[in-house]
């Protein structure tokens, strides 16, 4: 099959090399470019606990002195991987779901609601899980680490992997991402190319952007899925 990856390419390395190691074909379609926010390093003794809910957040952490055994929840598995490479050994991860992950925050026996939390995030997400938190009455601070900017040009290569081999699958992995995909196919003309395209989405809002714009064939999958999902 030709598959489209919409994630950055470090995000999306293991991923792509599986793919093509069964034989599919791989383009690379990044539609989001990661810049570190401007800000202060954290001092991780004000916060009893970090919330994560992307990779880009633990890349960019930075902190005024390490904290190894910091409590860390992580919203699914790959989040919680990244996080564990940078030497965190006491990590909660959640189905993949920021519902979950709130669920598993607001049950969790390490925590009571006196303690702060430290939500760090990117500028633009999809849930605002530290108001979502607030309402059960924990003490969150939300820490804007990153900044995304859609990207708006795409190379000839690329342009000419998608004219020779519309793509069978396409997986998108936030809102943004999914803005920004829609936005490139209109403005090179290849949503005439992907009327049987299947579109794999994150989540449910990811698959509205779609759904929205006149897509019509599309799911839902979790992150770490997709060797599953392909195969059926």
């Amino acid at each position: 099959m030709n598959i489209i990856i919409t994630r950055p390419f470090i995000d999306s390395e293991d991923l792509m090399g599986k793919l093509f190691s069964l034989g599919h074909k791989i383009i690379h379609v990044p539609t989001l470019k990661i810049s570190k926010a401007e800000l202060d390093p954290i001092d991780p003794e004000k916060y009893n606990a970090f919330i994560f809910t992307s990779a880009n957040a633990i890349r960019n952490l930075k902190l005024l002195k390490q904290d190894k055994n910091k409590l860390c929840f992580c919203v699914g598995a790959i989040t919680e991987k990244i996080v564990r490479q940078q030497g965190y050994n006491n990590t909660i991860s959640a189905g993949g779901t920021i519902n979950a992950l709130k669920n598993i925050i607001v049950s969790s026996g390490d925590l009571n609601k006196k303690k702060v939390l430290a939500y760090i995030c990117g500028d633009n997400i999809t849930s605002d899980l530290d108001l979502e938190l607030q309402k059960e009455g924990f003490q969150i601070e939300k820490i804007i680490n990153y900044t995304s900017e859609k990207i708006k040009e795409l190379n000839t290569d690329t342009i000419n992997l998608i004219n020779d081999h519309p793509p069978d699958i396409i997986f998108v992995y936030s809102k943004r991402s999914a803005e920004s995909f829609i936005e490139l196919m209109k403005k090179y003309s290849f949503k005439g190319l992907m009327t049987d395209s299947k579109v794999m989405c994150i989540s449910e809002k990811v698959l509205n952007v779609f759904k929205q714009t006149g897509w019509r064939r599309l799911e839902i999958f979790e992150a770490g899925e997709e060797l599953t999902k392909l195969k059926k």
